[in-house]
């Protein structure tokens, strides 16, 4: 078989990658679930017409099909297509469930999602995500969108213990710049909002153009809302600073003024337990549609050219069944994204790349079941453990263990002689007696750990 070409956009970490990856995962679920989020997972296609309802592009969604279709025995469930997030599905896992959870719902989810859009820096195809939401039947308070934010924050924090960047969790309030456009005048509110969601990637000027053209701004209006974006602090403050904007332009509204108690609420008890991690940022928009309260966005300081690696919002009316309407609040992290930059940028490594921290050795090969007595004796005491593949001299068993990046090597005394078993650092070269039944390496060798690049 011909080495086959490697397919863009669907990331494949090496062991040692893997590793930090699954550190990450495990972080964040120990996160979560300190917090009281239960884990669910939903299947992995869901109806066309359902992912298409919050508007996504049909361009990145990937079509589920067989290759060859059985006439007698067609597909009678519609056409079928991978999620591209995991808001959609959990909405109609919601939907589906509603009469067995208990309300206010609070899932974490963490799966791969596939979007059909082009390759590069932290973005891809196949990649995964873990979110978190609580949602309610009829009403959530607000304080939720106060509490997911720091949960979040939580969770991050305690990746930079392993080198993880500084992070700023960017945060607005959609009835701040609602209430802000419609004291304006303005009446196509989602139209600024898409606008001003591409601030950061076509610059203020092509902004204001933008807004006069598919919002029906004028060119006051328009310089009005980018005044409104450039806002920003992580104190109430904030709060002050808008309001004088507003009174600059005669923005009045009773959405503004809703948003702004909210928003100072949220700005105000981050001050508190994440000082400095939580900033208002008045240009975050978030171009999707329906989020209606606060929005989020997650950036790593001194990484800000990759994005945002985890961003989410308020919903009201996401999920619905007629008769009770389902609001929520969520985030979302892209830990591919997270792991490409953790590994791309060299800012963590993986202390080894197999979990095996001992290699026993064989001393003859019609003796290997006394290797295996070994490793099984040592396994049963949760210690990782790998026999040697061959009888070879012991030198080239120990340069096996040091290629795989095992730190022991036990090697096996004589049956019946004065010498015992003994085992041996392979990195100081320390050789020491040892005892299946109660030897065990040192803690922070008996599993592969991830650690800051530097360390």
């Amino acid at each position: 078989m011909a080495r086959p070409t490697p397919l863009s956009g669907f990331p494949e970490w090496l062991p040692d990658g893997r590793i930090v990856e699954q550190h990450v995962l495990d972080v964040l679920r120990r996160t979560f679930e300190l917090h009281g989020f239960a884990g669910i997972e939903t299947r992995a296609v869901e109806p066309l017409d359902q992912l298409l309802r919050k508007g996504e592009t049909s361009k990145e969604v990937y079509v589920l099909s067989r290759l060859q279709e059985d006439p007698e025995n067609p597909d009678r469930g519609g056409r079928l297509g991978l999620h591209f997030d995991l808001t959609v599905p959990f909405a109609r896992y919601v939907l589906e469930n509603a009469g067995h959870l208990a309300f206010p719902f609070r899932r974490y989810q963490i799966q791969k999602v596939w979007r059909g859009e082009r390759p590069q820096d932290g973005r891809f195809r196949e990649f995964v995500q873990a979110d978190i939401d609580v949602v309610a039947a009829g009403d959530l308070p607000y304080h939720y969108e106060v509490e997911l934010p720091l949960v979040m924050a939580d969770a991050l924090g305690a990746l930079r213990e392993i080198g993880l960047p500084p992070v700023r969790i960017l945060v607005n309030n959609r009835k701040v710049a609602e209430g802000f456009y419609r004291g304006l005048g303005l009446t196509d509110v989602d139209a600024v909002l898409r606008g001003i969601d591409k601030l950061d990637k076509i610059g203020g000027p092509a902004v204001a153009e933008l807004l006069v053209a598919e919002a029906g701004a004028t060119a006051d209006q328009a310089q009005a809302c980018l005044e409104l974006a450039s806002v920003q602090g992580d104190d109430e403050s904030v709060v002050d600073a808008v309001r004088a904007v507003a009174a600059r332009h005669g923005a009045e509204h009773t959405l503004l003024d809703e948003g702004l108690a909210e928003l100072g609420a949220l700005v105000r008890a981050a001050a508190q337990r994440a000082p400095g991690v939580v900033v208002a940022d008045l240009k975050i928009a978030r171009g999707l549609d329906y989020y209606t309260g606060s929005v989020y966005e997650t950036v790593l300081v001194g990484h800000e050219q990759l994005g945002s690696i985890c961003s989410g919002g308020r919903y009201d009316t996401l999920a619905s069944d007629g008769a009770t309407t389902y609001p929520g609040v969520g985030l979302s992290i892209g830990v591919s994204r997270l792991v490409s930059r953790l590994l791309g940028a060299g800012l963590v490594r993986a202390t080894r790349s197999v979990p095996s921290a001992v290699l026993v050795a064989v001393t003859d090969e019609a003796d290997r079941s006394r290797s295996d007595a070994v490793a099984t004796a040592l396994r049963s005491r949760g210690i990782p453990v790998e026999v040697a593949p061959s009888a070879a001299k012991f030198g080239k068993q120990i340069r096996h263990a040091d290629r795989r990046g095992i730190p022991f090597v036990w090697f096996l005394g004589q049956p019946g002689g004065d010498e015992g078993d003994q085992v041996k650092d392979i990195r100081s070269g320390e050789q020491v007696p040892a005892d299946a039944a109660s030897w065990a390496p040192p803690a922070d060798d008996l599993w592969p750990r991830v650690v800051p690049a530097e360390a």
